[in-house]
């Protein structure tokens, strides 16, 4: 129940292209590649992007006038609509002078073409696919790149439209990163080396902004809450999450109305803070005094977290940036995006726990996340409200974002299955993570390419779109294992024998 505070979207550019001279020689032609051109426009637009039609390209000269306007759109991603032939000279000025990633839609409105009346009209039609090796050709001979074609038909083609659906999800994550403000506030936990990164290099690399703010800045909103505010907030606490009596785990205790009120109220400063500094998101961790307001503050903020993560706004501790912008990536893509690390294995059913006692995103919680009270965070000062939950069955991507021995950004990506099963009741998320072909095996895997030891975890198997984003970013990606399902037995078959001679 808990809605966005900032709509997913982005901006798309859509140019169609063709060779004009066959306008010239077939009557009817130029409008029905008109209509084809607008069914693409509304299937694009179904995905809730902004759409802006660049129309139908011709000749070389539209083709660097039709450039210079998508520049100025500033659009989050291209797509040249291969609407029949065209010479690859209508797209080299496009392609060659902008910047937006670019793919190419031949999507012909026949799925075949009826041969017993079959003309020249019809197959310029359908000539979608005619030019688009000429196209992606002259792009790598321009030092350019083509990042998908989407092939099919333009109706009923729920392939193409899946393929569709994924563009425009990767073109709000790009949206998203361009001028984001994912702040830092405290610094990094002690001794975790993997955490440390240059605030510089994250720009370069992602296109975002990290404001660096102090715990004192949200000390001042913290001020401000009235107790209307807190009643508000506790009455959302109240619906969206359960609050269960302990089990087996000494630290947790039913959650207390103090705990409840404290969470409330940091939850709300926090609202107030995010507001006023614009922020897409927020890596912290701050210790504090013992007993010290900016500690009880700082040690708080897990439920305000999430459900800040459920609103679109990630946040995560450890002072973990990384893990932040790749919780960002997976929240613009509609998959979620939890704070996760492993926990320990199940050897007896081959699967690992994943989850982490930071926040974590509701919106893909299976069921009602629970609040406990912890009388202690485990390796951490405080004490407190703590949520816990496991995500929606099914299947599982990771993101993990580490760097390189150069100091270059990895992305390295996993894809599995949550299954249903007890967790430990810890007030930590934990979900059952079973991974190909063994769990141990793809672990192995994971850890050998030099993760930092926090990922994002999301739902859905999206292994390939986040490795086209960070394609597009110019990020090296490693996909370790793509979730697979079994194949089913074959059947069994009868065979009489042919008799043979010889060897």
């Amino acid at each position: 129940m808990i809605e966005r505070k900032r709509k997913r979207t982005a901006k798309i550019g859509i140019f169609a292209v063709v060779h004009e001279i066959y306008f010239q020689q077939f009557e009817g032609l130029y409008e029905k590649l008109t209509k084809y051109h607008q069914d693409l426009v509304n299937l694009v637009k179904n995905n809730n992007v902004e759409i802006v039609d660049f129309g139908i390209v011709g000749n070389n000269e539209v083709g660097y006038q039709t450039a210079k306007q998508i520049n100025s759109h500033q659009v989050d991603l291209l797509i040249c609509n291969m609407i029949t032939y065209a010479t690859s000279s209508v797209f080299a000025p496009i392609i060659k002078e902008c910047n937006a990633p670019m793919i190419l839609t031949a999507l012909q409105p026949r799925s075949a073409m009826d041969y017993s009346i079959a003309n020249t009209f019809m197959q310029l039609e359908n000539d979608n696919i005619c030019s688009v090796p000429e196209f992606t050709g002259v792009a790598i001979r321009l030092g350019k790149r083509i990042y998908d074609v989407i092939i099919g038909t333009l109706y009923d083609d729920k392939e193409a439209q899946d393929e569709i659906a994924k563009w425009c999800n990767i073109a709000c994550v790009l949206h998203d990163l361009k001028g984001a403000r994912i702040a830092l506030m405290g610094h990094t936990m002690e001794a975790m080396y993997d955490m440390h990164s240059d605030p510089t290099a994250i720009s370069a690399a992602f296109g975002l902004h990290i404001p660096l703010l102090e715990i004192d800045d949200l000390l001042e909103e913290y001020d401000t809450v009235t107790e209307e505010e807190i009643d508000e907030k506790i009455h959302l606490v109240n619906r969206e999450f359960d609050m269960p009596d302990p089990k087996s785990d000494p630290l947790t205790i039913k959650l207390t109305d103090e705990d409840k009120y404290q969470a409330a109220k940091t939850a709300v400063a926090l609202d107030k803070f995010v507001e006023k500094h614009n922020l897409t998101g927020m890596a912290y961790y701050y210790e504090g005094r013992k007993e010290s307001l900016h500690q009880r503050i700082a040690s708080t903020l897990i439920v305000g977290n999430s459900i800040l993560n459920a609103q679109g706004i990630p946040m995560c501790g450890e002072y973990d940036i990384k893990t932040c912008i790749a919780m960002l990536i997976m929240d613009r893509l509609n998959i979620g995006g939890s704070f996760a690390e492993f926990h320990p294995f199940d050897f007896n059913e081959d699967f690992i726990l994943v989850g982490h006692d930071g926040p974590h995103h509701i919106a893909i919680a299976d069921g009602k996340p629970k609040l406990r009270s912890l009388k202690k965070y485990h390796g951490k000062p405080g004490h407190g409200a703590s949520v816990e939950f496991k995500i929606k069955e099914g299947p599982i991507t990771m993101l993990g974002i580490t760097q390189t021995y150069e100091g270059k950004f990895k992305f390295i990506i996993g894809e599995g299955y949550s299954k249903a099963g007890p967790i430990p009741p810890t007030g930590n998320t934990n979900t059952r993570g079973f991974f190909q072909p063994t769990t141990k095996d793809f672990i192995k895997r994971w850890v050998m390419e030099g993760p930092t030891h926090h990922y994002a975890l999301g739902i859905g198997h999206h292994a390939d779109t986040i490795k086209k984003i960070a394609d597009i970013l110019g990020i090296e990606a490693v996909i370790v294992a793509k979730a697979f399902k079994p194949e089913p037995a074959p059947k069994e078959r009868n065979f009489v024998a042919d008799e043979f001679f010889g060897d």
